[in-house]
């Protein structure tokens, strides 16, 4: 195959990837938080950073940011308490409820597709605190130890955390 074929079909899909992952957000700006792991590998997560306390979430019901799931993307096969999650992409469906939320990796990662507790992969319950500055629009990070990435979300004054273990 030719170097200029080569180049040629990287530079089409650099120029359609963002297009389609565009209609999957439904054109809405995401955000990316990674937690590289020290092989090499990495876990990110993509979400839509909707504005703090502008969208109501309700108790026990999946949260969508922006009406679109989060996406876990993971280089590395990944234990989420006691379920294993193999290298792919995901959705992730925080489940705030008054006292506790639930964190769901689901396997659907069809566009635009309600969600359906039948296809979660995994399900962990996650720390949840109060912050006294509530957050100016959603937040996702990860915090990396060893084997350890901890994912953290903070909406408004709520702050909730999750960890995913590499294998």
């Amino acid at each position: 195959m030719s170097k200029g074929l080569v180049y040629s079909s990287v530079l089409v899909m650099l120029l359609f990837v963002p297009m389609v992952y565009g209609q999957q957000t439904g054109g809405a700006a995401t955000s990316t938080s990674t937690c590289n792991l020290e092989d090499g590998r990495q876990v990110y997560i993509r979400y839509v950073p909707v504005p703090g306390n502008k969208e109501k979430i309700a108790n026990g019901k999946p949260w969508m940011p922006g009406g679109t799931a989060m996406t876990l993307f993971t280089e590395a096969p990944l234990n989420l308490g006691s379920s294993l999650i193999p290298i792919g992409a995901y959705t992730v469906y925080p489940i705030p409820a008054r006292d506790h939320w639930t964190l769901a990796v689901n396997k659907n990662v069809s566009t635009g597709a309600a969600y359906d507790e039948k296809s979660d992969l995994a399900r962990a319950p996650m720390e949840t605190a109060q912050v006294p500055q509530p957050a100016d629009a959603l937040e996702v990070a990860f915090a990396h130890v060893g084997s350890r990435c901890t994912l953290r979300i903070y909406y408004g004054k709520s702050a909730a955390f999750v960890d995913f273990f590499a294998k």
